[in-house]
């Protein structure tokens, strides 16, 4: 698509030279690209006339396309202290969807909101509660929609509702995390108006989780699963009719325990006879613990979509799944009853009295060892680096080494090292994904779309804020070496345009006409930088020191609604704070044009 608007007025932006891409999987072609009042104007090949106040984004040899669309954040309680979220923004993310796995902020109070995220998303407890307490004034999907809009944000926001929100808010959080209790009539029929009411409002849709491992944080109600896995498959159907008639999608965390709920969404998603229900669920991965299970997720999307007439999706992290530890606190130790039971204590004293016990010591050694349980990570501490520790002649080995040097069972030696160290013992893993041929088989299958970054959750654990710049690394990378793994189109296609399209938001293009949300691409910054560990503080997180990335060679630019908002390493002044450029996205909505001025200034920290 090519062509001129110049109503002979000066642009606002103009980006000269870049071989742009518009998002809807056509190949690229080198053009100049005029944007003026938050939309792009001109597209073409020749050159645009420059004013006294129009800004220039030289970028020939550079790549031009949509801001990636990030479809699993976990950015809730950040975004309220935090609004310009930029470690997504710096990696060329424009539009992010929150509300996932089931947990969300709309209805439930602040210290229910508290209790069902910061276990589950490894964020510190305290600095929800406060960020919450201090900025909850919504009492309905449209007053929060209403107060984000009121934020300086960053990029464009839109959400799911989660289930376990709703059922927590209707039957209580004691009563909904309790097994032994079922909705009533009336309750049922507060849940199906409680999801229409955020359906009618603009959410995308509902967002649930079965998977036992996630569990309740506080005193309260600690180490219960989340609401939703509670829920009967009757309330499920409630739901699925819902999200099916009015054409919007049901995000879903399966049991990874017993994985046959994973045929009951496929399933569920069908249009056999009926509308299909788009559903896009967690998580097509080559994983080192299960390494057939990455056969599985083209013929179920197969069967569901083709078969099926279904609205079926995958979510894949495009690159290495590794994570990092302090101590054993990880989510991974979630999986089996020993490792519950470590992280249901909060207090330090008191788990390290565990840890010493030899009877528990026993217990997690069985766990440990079960070798047909189900499982995400490998559990094998070979496969494992020490990369901080207060004995720094740890540093750089595996806990298996350092087992065999004490000639001690590697779970012994894992347990020491925690009640000696505790979180200052840190180490890596790799969980996932570590296989090139294989992730490169993912990337390409029909059915697999991309995201699951976790952006602002586990903070100390893992950062995939950098996934769309790791993905096109490998598509550079490919091309270089004469053995392609996507066309750069496509691969840009699957950032944005694909996405946008499914979730039904309008984001994810670049063509005359469109709100200008863009970033710039130099593949020459497309290099190991990709993989380097960094850490930053988080201000508004009482300075929590959270794993980032730092890639801004590769991303020379990043616009929003036609504000270059991020350049050459550097955000423009006030940004996030008195400078908001961002929106909330409402599903089937068009939102063209720049957000509306804000003036109000976010907090620098919180608690």
């Amino acid at each position: 698509m090519s062509g001129v608007d110049h109503k002979n007025e000066d642009f606002d932006v103009v980006v000269r030279g870049g071989l742009w891409f518009d998002g809807t999987g056509s190949p690229g072609a080198v053009r100049n690209l005029g944007i003026r009042d938050g939309v792009v104007a001109a597209v073409t090949s020749d050159d645009l006339p420059v004013g006294a106040g129009t800004e220039v984004v030289e970028a020939a040899g550079r790549w031009v396309m949509p801001g990636f669309v990030d479809t699993h954040t976990h950015y809730d309680a950040e975004v309220l202290v935090g609004p310009g979220l930029p470690e997504s923004v710096r990696h060329g993310v424009t539009t992010v969807l929150m509300g996932n796995c089931s947990i969300s902020t709309v209805y439930v109070p602040p210290v229910d909101a508290a209790d069902l995220f910061s276990r589950v998303e490894a964020l510190p407890r305290e600095h929800v509660l406060a960020a919450l307490e201090r900025s909850k004034t919504w009492n309905s999907p449209r007053e929060y929609i209403d107060t984000l809009n009121e934020l300086p944000l960053g990029p464009n926001i839109t959400a799911f509702v989660g289930h376990s929100d709703i059922r927590a808010s209707v039957m209580g959080l004691g009563r909904s995390t309790d097994g032994a209790n079922r909705p009533t009539r009336d309750e049922l029929a507060a849940i199906d108006a409680r999801v229409s009411e955020a359906l009618d409002a603009g959410f995308l849709g509902v967002s649930t989780m079965t998977n036992p491992w996630d569990k309740m944080d506080g005193d309260r109600y600690r180490s219960r699963t989340l609401p939703s896995t509670h829920a009967s498959w009757s309330e499920f159907r409630r739901l699925h009719r819902i999200l099916r008639r009015r054409g919007r999608v049901l995000q879903a965390v399966p049991n990874l325990n017993t994985k046959y709920d994973v045929a009951f969404f496929a399933a569920a998603s069908t249009g056999l006879g009926r509308k299909p229900m788009k559903t896009s669920v967690l998580a097509a991965a080559d994983t080192k613990a299960e390494r057939w299970v990455n056969r599985i997720f083209g013929p179920i999307a197969y069967a569901a979509n083709k078969i099926g007439k279904g609205a079926f999706r995958w979510q894949h992290l495009p690159t290495t799944f590794e994570v990092y530890s302090d101590g054993i606190d990880l989510v991974v130790f979630e999986e089996f009853g020993s490792g519950r039971a470590a992280l249901h204590l909060q207090e330090e004293m008191g788990r390290n009295d565990l840890l010493r016990d030899e009877a528990y010591r026993r217990w997690f050694r069985r766990d440990f060892e079960k070798k047909f349980s189900p499982r995400v990570w490998h559990r094998d501490f070979d496969d494992t680096r020490i990369v901080e520790c207060p004995d720094e002649s740890l540093v750089g080995r595996s806990i298996g080494d350092v087992a065999r040097e004490r000639k001690l069972h590697p779970v012994d030696t894992f347990l020491d090292l925690v009640v000696e160290y505790g979180r200052e013992f840190r180490w890596h893993t790799v969980i996932a994904n570590d296989r090139p041929a294989v992730a490169d088989r993912l990337i390409r299958t029909e059915g697999i779309t991309l995201g699951f970054s976790d952006a602002g959750a586990h903070l100390r654990n893992m950062a995939f804020y950098n996934f769309g710049i790791c993905l096109l690394r490998r598509i550079h990378e490919g091309e270089q070496r004469g053995k392609p793994v996507l066309p750069l189109h496509t691969a840009v296609h699957k950032l944005t345009g694909e996405l946008a399209d499914f979730y039904g938001i309008d984001a994810g293009h670049l063509r005359i006409g469109d709100r200008a949300d863009f970033v710039v691409i130099d593949p020459a910054g497309l290099d190991e930088d990709t993989d380097r560990y960094h850490e930053a503080p988080l201000e508004q997180f009482g300075g929590l020191r959270r794993m980032v990335n730092r890639n801004d060679r590769a991303v020379t630019a990043t616009a929003v609604a036609g504000k270059v908002v991020f350049r050459a390493g550097e955000f423009v002044d006030g940004y996030g704070r008195t400078v908001g450029t961002g929106r909330f996205l409402k599903a089937g909505v068009e939102e063209r044009g720049p957000a509306p001025v804000r003036t109000t200034e976010a907090s620098a920290s919180v608690g």
